[in-house]
């Protein structure tokens, strides 16, 4: 008799079983170097089925030592591309075609390959697949658990530790004195595999070489391993709050707000702030106040009703969920974790869709969390996109904002003139306006107005920028150090060298009336000379090698095209940055979706960059 066993019946160990029976006694088995070839692969992977297959065919080695029966490695190895497609069927088709071609019977617990060769006239054994009963009611890590442990973390040769405590206030303490062994991690790793496969309640979220996201009950656990990681690693995260609505403060208003009718909300806070509890609390109100609610997640952890449908990644792109979720048409979306500017798109898409949006961002401040939109939505679209910002601390509502758009001159400016559209965040109890984002002389500005605005001293808010462009503006005439005063909301004083207090000005005061005209500030200019105790060396917002106050920078190196300067920011699309010359100001901007700043070359900014790259100067960008 001769037999061709196909990969899943040599990962179950069916081969050598069927010898001791006495079915395959005296067979000669040819094993496909094809099935060696994606068995390792599969091993090197660090996947158990590689392993358990490599132990199998060391058992039918030994068997045809034992003379029970011939053993023979047959076929050609099969190259990456047809490893990489044995979803696709390649290695199973090799494997059909060396049973024909050695007029074997195919031995497999595969239906689709048992169907196919059928079809084709081939010999088939098909025996039903192994199916592993090894769910757990509860699964040993568990031991580790009481009902403060938020997270527990286990990894090989270090104790186990755990995040416990309330909500807020949680301490990373060890629990217990003796490490975790190698041994031990890969038979609760197995353990929980095992269960998560076997039970309803419980499921594979990710499978990659390395690394296993397991839900399992409340629990979602992340299982990594070499070379992946390190070492052997289990995270076991569940929570342990649950709530509603009404335990958050301002609970009436939001509920007000949200059955209104569809807004755009961000949730935001630090890790373990309690966002995702919150929004929990959230998803399960509109699902009671008879809305059609979703979410979108990666990983599924949010802990909501049945009636709340968990949506992931649909082929690896959550903008292929967005699209199937409009044609469910569910009235509020829960989007957990908006980080990358594709989240922000896809977030941004479908609330422009008319789908109501929730969203959970990390943020350390609430206005952190609407400043990453920009950048990555339209300045005027963001009031359209996300109209209220919820800011959890500790568990608890720490700050809601109501975004609007008004079109008025900013708070700080005075001509009638420079009135334009401005995005309003006020606090939404007292509706006492706290900032205000919008464009200032082409740049994307968030000014605090108020209590926020740092007291109001003249290196805040509003005044600030105005010391900045007011600067930048100068700069671009004069050839010397410029340094400017703020004196009031609308005038300012800036000193320059004598050799430019010409230029500066203008034939009959033209170019400075240009200038005053652009900004809306009333300028009076000086010379150095006449400044009480003589030039400062750059206490200006950026003239001067101190310019900065010492925060850390990024060097660039700026490339020049036909038409733009472009300064690379890799890494930072959306971040207001200012771009410095050997420690002295230039411009401020706001990196593009690209990863990049670009002026355009002719403009005042760019002749000041290009000199500066001309003269050798360090190009260095801070944030803002």
């Amino acid at each position: 008799m001769n037999v061709v066993p196909d990969t899943s019946v040599v990962i179950d160990g069916r081969v050598s079983d069927h010898v001791e029976a006495g079915d395959f006694a005296g067979a000669t088995i040819y094993v496909p170097e094809a099935v060696v070839g994606e068995l390792e692969s599969q091993a090197n992977e660090g996947r158990d089925s590689g392993w358990d297959g490599l132990t199998e065919l060391q058992a039918l080695a030994d068997l045809a030592d034992d003379g029970e029966i011939d053993l023979e490695y047959v076929g050609q190895r099969p190259d990456a591309d047809e490893i990489d497609d044995a979803g696709e069927g390649e290695i199973d088709a090799i494997i059909r075609d060396t049973a024909a071609e050695h007029g074997a019977t195919l031995f497999t617990s595969d239906i689709v390959q048992s169907e196919v060769a059928t079809a084709k006239g081939i010999t088939v054994e098909y025996v039903e697949p192994i199916v592993e009963e090894t769910a757990v009611e509860t699964l040993t890590i568990e031991q580790f658990l009481d009902e403060t442990t938020m997270s527990l973390h286990l990894k090989t040769g270090v104790p186990p530790m755990a995040k416990r405590g309330e909500l807020g206030e949680m301490h990373y303490e060890e629990i217990r004195d003796e490490p975790s062994t190698e041994a031990q991690l890969k038979e609760w790793a197995q353990e929980i595999e095992n269960s998560a496969r076997a039970s309803p309640d419980g499921f594979i979220e990710l499978s990659e070489p390395g690394m296993t996201i397991v839900q399992f009950r409340d629990m979602r656990i992340a299982i990594a391993s070499p070379p992946f990681a390190d070492g052997h690693e289990i995270t076991a995260v569940r929570p342990i709050v649950k709530t509603e609505l009404d335990d958050y403060e301002f609970a009436d208003e939001l509920r007000e707000r949200l059955t209104d009718h569809q807004r755009g909300v961000l949730i935001s806070g630090a890790p373990g702030a309690g966002k995702s509890t919150f929004a929990q609390a959230v998803a399960e109100f509109l699902a009671d106040a008879d809305f059609a609610v979703k979410t979108m997640e990666k990983p599924r952890d949010l802990q909501v009703g049945p009636n709340i449908t968990q949506y992931t990644e649909l082929g690896d792109e959550m903008a292929k969920t967005a699209d199937s979720l409009l044609m469910v048409r569910p009235d509020y979306t829960i989007y957990d974790e908006v980080r990358k500017t594709d989240d922000f798109e896809v977030f941004a898409d479908m609330r422009l869709a008319g789908v109501g949006m929730i969203g959970v961002v990390h943020a350390t401040r609430a206005i952190d969390s609407l400043q990453r939109l920009v950048g990555r939505v339209e300045l005027g679209m963001i009031p359209q996109v996300v109209d209220t910002v919820v800011y959890i601390e500790e568990g608890r509502v720490e700050k809601v904002y109501d975004v609007t758009t008004e079109v008025k001159v900013p708070e700080g400016l005075m001509e009638e003139d420079l009135a334009r559209p401005v995005i309003m965040i006020r606090d939404f109890e007292t509706g006492q306006p706290e900032y205000e984002i919008y464009t200032f002389n082409r740049q994307v500005v968030t000014v605090p107005i108020g209590e926020d605005s740092e007291g109001g001293g003249q290196d805040s808010g509003v005044d600030r920028i105005a010391k900045q462009e007011v600067e930048r503006e100068i700069r671009s005439v004069a050839h010397g150090h410029v340094e400017v005063d703020l004196k009031g909301p609308n005038t300012a004083v800036v000193w320059v060298e004598d050799d430019d207090i010409s230029q500066v000005i203008g034939k009959g005061g033209g170019r400075i009336s240009d200038i005053e005209n652009r900004l809306g500030i009333d300028i009076d200019v000086r010379t150095l000379s006449e400044k009480p105790g003589g030039a400062s060396g750059g206490t200006g917002s950026g003239g001067g090698g101190d310019s900065g106050g010492g925060q850390p920078g990024q060097i660039v190196t700026p490339e020049v095209t036909s038409r733009h300067v472009i300064v690379p920011m890799e890494g930072h699309a959306g971040e207001t940055v200012e771009v410095q010359a050997d420690g002295e100001y230039l411009f401020t901007a706001t990196v593009s979706r690209g990863g990049e700043i670009q002026v355009s070359r002719g403009s005042a900014i760019a002749e000041e960059l290009e000199q500066a790259i001309d003269r050798g100067k360090t190009i260095q960008v801070i944030p803002s």
